[in-house]
């Protein structure tokens, strides 16, 4: 299986984060993107302030590869209205799919009314651009029947609010790959949280992010009817090797 065109090539450290400069992260970024086109993979997701840059890369030699990005990332906790605005400046910028963190800590605490709108309204920006949407869920915070009712929620919003034909266009997606767990918990995508994401959020499709080490393991999260699969090791699991980062 050419695995290549479910391959979201992800870098999302900040320079701080790398322990690099910003010259030298933003070097980082340049040959990610340069991979991706290289590579033929799906889609590239970087941060914000770099979708531009990606987008000119991109387009000078005609490249099929998308450009994705993260919104209220990693955190997921701020204002609707700072979220469509970030939204809004990477569709400006180019941006083809837009990854929003939910804001998974109101859910928790009972605020589902809040959380609906903010999937309602990030959906609706989104689409109305012709852009794929993403829901983070942050399956590493949440217990199993957490994570069932918050795939069932976005899958019920938009189901409520948007034609059929935008179903393919709405993703829920398992991680940001920054939670902090304890005890040596995964905090990415596990078979378990993707077979419970799968079965509420259908008929979207899911993404999973973080935890993909391998091929076999790509191999195995597509079987279980992921569309996408985040990961900063992209090239090592299409060529059959073992990712060498966390993510």
């Amino acid at each position: 299986m050419d695995i290549r065109q479910y391959l979201d090539s992800t870098y999302l450290k900040t320079a701080s984060q790398a322990g690099l400069t910003k010259a030298e992260n933003r070097e980082v970024v340049i040959n990610f993107v340069q991979e991706a086109i290289d590579e033929r993979f799906k889609l590239i997701m970087i941060r914000p302030d770099m979708v531009a840059m990606a987008k000119e890369m991109i387009s000078n030699v005609h490249s099929k590869v998308t450009i994705g990005t993260v919104i209220d990332f990693p955190e997921g906790n701020g204002l609707l209205e700072d979220k469509l605005k970030e939204a809004n400046q990477a569709i400006k910028d180019g941006a083809d799919d837009l990854d929003f963190v939910i804001d998974y800590q109101a859910f928790i605490s009972g605020q589902t009314d809040l959380v609906k709108k903010q999937v309602f309204e990030g959906t609706r920006l989104g689409l109305e651009h012709h852009k794929i949407v993403k829901w983070i869920i942050e399956v590493a915070a949440l217990n199993e029947h957490q994570i069932v009712q918050l795939s069932a929620l976005i899958k019920n919003v938009v189901l409520a609010h948007f034609k059929e034909s935008h179903y393919e266009s709405v993703f829920v997606k398992s991680s940001t790959g920054f939670y902090k767990t304890e005890g040596g918990l995964p905090n990415g995508a596990t078979v378990a949280a993707i077979k419970l994401m799968v079965e509420n959020s259908f008929p979207l499709p899911v993404k999973a992010a973080g935890g993909v080490r391998t091929y076999e393991e790509a191999v195995e999260m597509i079987q279980l009817g992921v569309k996408r699969i985040g990961t900063s090791s992209a090239k090592a699991i299409a060529d059959g090797g073992t990712a060498k980062n966390e993510y």
